[in-house]
C-alpha cells in the first residue's frame, strides 16, 4: 500500500514541485504515532518551599540521661519526630538563671528563631524583658506566673501524680517516713512537698515527710549528702524535685525505696525504684509548634494533669502486689473524675493551723471542699506532717 502511494505522489511532482513532492512522500510512507509527544516537557516550577520554623530550647542544666532537662528534650525530639522538616531546634544547655538566661534568650531571638521554650522557672523576668524588645517571636516559659502578649506559659499538675506517689509511698514504708530532697522553695516544689504528704497521711494518717532545701537544682554531691542524711532521720522511701539521679543512686546502695523524679530511674536504680512521677511534654510541644505555622498560637496559660496525660506515675516497679496496683488505678480514676481532690478540706499546716475548713467526705454527687487553681498556683506553706519548713526568700 506504501508503494502505491509514493508512486502516486511522485506522479505529482510536475504540479507540485519535486522538493514539495519528496515531503509529501515522506509524509505517507512515515507511520505516524498515536499521540505526537515532545521532546522534552515544559518545566513546571516547584511551589516554593516553606522554610521550616525555627525553634529554640534552653535548659537549665546538661541534658544528662534522666530529670527535668532530660524530660523536656525527649519533648523536643517527639516533635521533630512528629513535624519533620516544618521545624528546626536549637538547643542550649546548662543555662544558669538570671542574667546569663536573658542573654541566651536574647540571643536567639536576634538569631531568628521564632519560638523559644524557657524551660526554667528562674528564666521568666528575662523572658519577659525579651519578648518586650521582639514581639514577634513567641517564647513559652515553663512554671512562670506572669504572661505578655507573645509570652506564654505552661506546666504540668506534678502534685496529682505526686499524691499518687505518696499513696504508693506509705504502702511501701515500714518507718512512715519519707525523706524528700527540695530544690528551690518555690510553689510548684511546695505543691509537690504538700501532695506527697497528703497522699501518704491518707493512707498511713502518722507518716510524715521530713524535707531538706538546697536552693539549687542541680548539684549531684549535695543531694547525695541530703538523701544520707534523710535515711539518718529514719526514711526507708525517698524522693526528690532536684535534678541529677544522685537521690536515685543513694536509695539504689543504701536500700530503700525511691519514687523518681522527672524521668524513670530505674537504670540508676532497678531495685530502689518504686515509681517515677514523669511530666510528658512531647505532645504539647508538638500543639504549640503547629499553632505557630498556622497562625494560632495564643498566650493562653496551659496546666495540664493527668486527665491531659501531661504527667503520669510511670515506671511502676512490676513486683509491686496487685491490690496496691488496683488502688492507685482507683485514687487515679477518683482525682481524674473529679470525686477526689489533692488539696481537699480540712487542710491542716504544719504548724497545726487550720487552713481550709469543711467535710472531710462532701455530699453525694457534690465535689469536695478544696483549694482552688489560683490557691494552689500561689502555695507557700508545709501541711501537717511535713518537718522542714519553708526557706524564708
Amino acid at each position: 500500500m506504501y508503494k502505491n502511494l509514493i508512486a502516486r505522489a511522485i506522479a505529482r511532482a510536475h504540479h507540485l514541485g519535486l522538493f514539495a513532492a519528496m515531503v509529501l512522500a515522506l509524509a505517507f510512507a512515515l507511520p505516524v504515532p498515536l499521540r505526537a509527544q515532545p521532546a522534552s516537557a515544559p518545566a513546571h516550577p516547584d511551589p516554593p518551599a516553606v522554610p521550616p520554623l525555627k525553634v529554640a530550647f534552653v535548659y537549665v542544666t546538661p541534658i544528662g540521661q534522666a530529670g527535668w532537662t532530660y524530660q523536656h528534650d525527649l519533648g523536643r525530639r517527639e516533635m521533630e519526630r512528629a513535624l519533620g522538616a516544618a521545624v528546626k531546634t536549637t538547643v542550649v544547655e546548662d543555662v544558669a538563671e538570671g542574667p546569663d538566661a536573658e542573654r541566651v534568650l536574647r540571643d536567639l531571638a536576634r538569631q531568628g528563631q521564632q519560638l523559644i521554650f524557657a524551660t526554667s522557672f528562674g528564666y521568666l523576668e528575662g523572658a519577659l524583658r525579651v519578648a518586650a524588645e521582639f514581639p514577634g517571636v513567641r517564647i513559652e516559659h515553663a512554671g512562670g506566673y506572669k504572661s505578655a502578649p507573645n509570652l506564654a506559659t505552661y506546666n504540668v499538675r506534678a502534685y496529682e501524680a505526686r499524691w499518687l506517689a505518696g499513696r504508693l509511698a506509705a504502702m511501701n514504708s515500714n518507718s512512715g517516713i519519707a525523706g524528700y530532697v527540695a530544690g528551690f522553695p518555690v510553689p510548684e516544689v511546695v505543691q509537690g512537698i504538700d501532695a506527697f504528704a497528703l497522699g501518704m497521711r491518707s493512707v498511713n494518717p502518722q507518716a510524715s515527710v521530713r524535707v531538706v532545701w538546697l536552693n539549687t537544682w542541680f548539684d549531684p554531691a549535695r543531694e547525695r549528702d541530703a538523701a544520707l542524711a534523710l535515711i539518718g532521720q529514719g526514711a526507708d522511701v525517698l524522693t526528690n524535685h532536684t535534678a541529677s539521679p544522685a537521690v536515685a543512686v543513694v536509695a539504689e546502695q543504701q536500700h530503700v525505696r525511691l519514687i523518681a523524679n522527672q524521668s524513670d530511674m530505674r537504670a540508676f536504680a532497678p531495685d530502689a525504684q518504686l515509681a517515677a512521677v514523669t511530666p510528658q511534654w512531647g505532645a504539647y510541644y508538638t500543639q504549640v509548634a503547629r499553632d505557630v505555622i498556622a497562625g494560632r498560637w495564643t498566650n493562653a496559660p496551659v496546666w495540664g494533669g493527668l486527665r491531659s496525660g501531661m504527667v503520669t506515675l510511670s515506671a511502676l516497679d512490676p513486683r509491686l502486689p496487685a491490690q496496691q496496683l488496683a488502688a492507685l488505678d482507683a485514687a487515679r480514676q477518683q482525682l481524674i473524675d473529679g470525686r477526689v481532690a489533692v488539696f481537699a478540706a480540712p487542710l491542716v499546716d504544719a504548724a497545726g493551723r487550720t487552713r481550709l475548713h469543711g467535710a472531710a467526705k462532701a455530699a453525694i454527687g457534690a465535689p469536695p471542699v478544696a483549694l482552688g487553681d489560683a490557691e494552689i498556683a500561689q502555695l507557700d506553706w508545709l501541711v501537717q506532717g511535713v518537718v522542714g519548713g519553708v526557706p524564708k526568700p
